[in-house]
C-alpha cells in the first residue's frame, strides 16, 4: 500500500489513478490529519509527500515518520513544486529516499514508486541469520537492523541499503555512478550529489567511526577493508 499526501485534489486523484492502473495499491489524503489516522490503522509500504500542505509542512511529516517506531524505515518520496538544489538536499537530509519535482510525468512517477517498493521489499541473499560486520558495525540484512558498538542505529531505507552494499564489498571502491545504479536502481535519474548527501548522513550517524566509509579522491567511496 502506497500513501500519498497532497492537498490538490486533481493531482492527488490523477496520481492515485496512475498507480492503481499500474497495479499498485494506493490511497490518497488531503492533509496530515487524515494521513495520521490511516497510518494508525495500516503501515504503508511507501509514502509520497507534498511539501506545501494546508495543516503542516511535508518536511515536518517526514521528520515525524523517521522518529516513529514502525514507520521509521518506510521509504518516502517527496513530490513537490519546490525544485531547487537546496530544497532537494534539505529533503534528503531530513530522511527522504527520493525527490520528484512537479510537474512530473506519470510514467516516471510510477517507475520511481516501483523502485521504492522493490527496495522496501528486497530480500538479501543468504540465510536469515546472515550477519555483516565491519569493525564496531554489525548489520543483519534480513532483519534490516544495524548496531554500532552494540547500540542500535536508526537509518533511513536508503541509508541502510547504501551501508549494506558497501559492507558487502569491504575495501572495494565504487564510483558515485555505480552506487546510484546498484543501490538506487537503474531507473533512478537523480544526480551523483544524492550519493554524497547519503554518505554524509551515514558518517554523521557513525560519529567517531565515520572513517569506516572512506572517500577515494577522484573515484568514489568504499567501506574500510
Amino acid at each position: 500500500m502506497v500513501y500519498y499526501v497532497e492537498d490538490d485534489t486533481n493531482i492527488r486523484e490523477l496520481t492515485i489513478y496512475a498507480l492503481k492502473q499500474a497495479g499498485i495499491e494506493a490511497e490518497g489524503f488531503s492533509d496530515d490529519a487524515e494521513f495520521r489516522v490511516a497510518c494508525a490503522k495500516r503501515v504503508p509500504e511507501a509514502v509520497l509527500l507534498d511539501i506545501m500542505l494546508p495543516d503542516t509542512d511535508g518536511l515536518q511529516i517526514l521528520r515525524r515518520i523517521r522518529r516513529t517506531p514502525g514507520l521509521e524505515n518506510v521509504p518516502v518520496m517527496m513530490l513537490t513544486a519546490k525544485d531547487t538544489e537546496l530544497d532537494t538536499v534539505r529533503a534528503l537530509d531530513n530522511g527522504a529516499d527520493d525527490y520528484l519535482a512537479k510537474p512530473f510525468g506519470m510514467m516516471e512517477m510510477v517507475s520511481r514508486v516501483r523502485a521504492l517498493l522493490r527496495r522496501a521489499g528486497r530480500s538479501a541473499t543468504g540465510e536469515k541469520n546472515e550477519v555483516l560486520s565491519l569493525g564496531p558495525l554489525t548489520l543483519w540484512p534480513k532483519r534490516r537492523e544495524v548496531t554500532l558498538e552494540g547500540a542500535e542505529m536508526t537509518l533511513t531505507q536508503r541509508e541502510f541499503d547504501l551501508l549494506e552494499f558497501l559492507m558487502r564489498y569491504p575495501g572495494e571502491v565504487f564510483s558515485r555512478e555505480e552506487l546510484l545504479q546498484r543501490v538506487w536502481g537503474w531507473d533512478f535519474d537523480g544526480g551523483s550529489r544524492t550519493v554524497d548527501v547519503h554518505v554524509q548522513q551515514l558518517r554523521a550517524k557513525l560519529g567517531d567511526h565515520a572513517d569506516l566509509i572512506e572517500t577515494v579522491r577522484g573515484v568514489g567511496y568504499r567501506a574500510r577493508g
